[in-house]
């Protein structure tokens, strides 16, 4: 499989410049905030925006290279790509939306994406699933050697988006080309990549396996962004732990380092919520009425002092909670861990 290779891209924008070194052979998601950068580096792969400097190869073709002043044109560049409003042709039918670029006829991904019974149908007529297993089809159908996906499922309602989110993870697995995702949700990026790197502002944070982002998180955007509460306060060590006083005076431990002023991640999922005080002295505990509940499915994600936690649907009945209840929010000194450190005066640094 012949690699995708980014080497110290830039790309000047409005407030910023895009400035990314990326090289992957499978399939690897680029999240963070609207307008960080994310869909000008499928341009720049694509050939729909010329970077200042930099060079993008898929193996050992070279696709742009400023040095040589090289850069080829889109049509000449065999990239399949999908943007995130799928981008067909309204006014053909599924058939000929595939059959466009004149590479290969439809039946096979007809059959492959099990839209057989759609082929004459048009896309104003059918659902934003069927659209994107269209749009995907038509991507495939130019032969490419790499696949970028603007925003996968961004225009999916949340009742279809898990069904398509598994269906396009297991399509993304058998493809056997590198694939580039962007998307604003860590989730849909931890489903459908092997390794997620967090861009903020055109530079990107960290980059790893999903697992890797949410155990050691390289600073607080990183963290929150995966998902996580951020606790700030002033941190002492003593004994091999830190205890740090939160802005609201509640005192919590870390078996990380820490100094002065931090900024503590603890996940939401490692939460345990209670409506009488936890008997473990080892727990971090905060105590305070509940300021908000929110249902996800069957989980329920409960508000406490300056911490959410998520359990489940039967724990918050049985527990009989309700906002303003008073509940007690518990959690591993293990689990909490030091994102930004005062001793150095900024987050830690990313590698990778």
């Amino acid at each position: 499989m012949a690699a995708l290779t980014l080497e110290e891209i830039v790309v000047p924008l409005r407030s910023f410049s895009l400035r990314l070194s990326l090289e992957t052979d499978a399939t690897v998601a680029l999240v963070g905030p609207s307008g960080a950068g994310k869909t000008t580096v499928l341009r720049a792969i694509a050939g729909l925006v010329r970077p200042a400097s930099g060079r993008i190869a898929s193996g050992h073709e070279v696709w742009f290279d400023s040095a040589r002043q090289l850069s080829l044109a889109p049509d000449r560049r065999r990239v399949g790509l999908v943007f995130q409003d799928y981008a067909l042709f309204p006014h053909l039918t599924v058939r000929q939306n595939i059959e466009y670029a004149r590479r290969h006829k439809a039946d096979d991904y007809l059959e492959r994406f099990s839209i057989r019974h759609l082929e004459q149908a048009r896309p104003p007529d059918l659902s934003g699933g069927e659209r994107q297993r269209v749009a995907l089809a038509r991507a495939l159908a130019r032969d490419p050697d790499v696949l970028l996906l603007d925003e996968p499922l961004s225009a999916l309602d949340t009742h279809t988006k898990a069904g398509v989110r598994a269906e396009l993870n297991d399509l993304l697995r058998g493809l056997g080309i590198p694939v580039l995702v962007v998307t604003h949700d860590f989730e849909d990026a931890a489903a459908l990549a092997s390794r997620v790197g967090v861009i903020v502002e055109g530079r990107l944070r960290q980059i790893g396996a999903p697992g890797d982002l949410v155990a050691g998180p390289n600073d607080p955007f990183v963290a929150s962004f995966t998902g996580a509460n951020l606790l700030h306060g002033y941190g002492e060590q003593t004994g091999g732990v830190t205890r740090v006083r939160l802005l609201d005076g509640t005192v919590v431990s870390t078996v990380d380092d820490g100094d002065g002023d931090v900024t503590l991640a603890v996940y939401p999922w490692d939460i345990t919520v209670s409506i009488v005080p936890p008997n473990d002295s080892a727990m971090n505990v905060v105590n305070a009425p509940i300021r908000g509940i929110a249902e996800l499915g069957n989980r329920v994600r409960v508000s406490i002092g300056p911490v959410s936690a998520e359990i489940t649907a039967d724990s918050r009945n049985r527990l009989g909670l309700e906002v303003g209840t008073p509940a007690y929010a518990s959690f591993k000194a293990t689990g909490t861990r030091v994102v930004a450190n005062g001793r150095r005066g900024h987050a830690r640094q990313v590698s990778g």
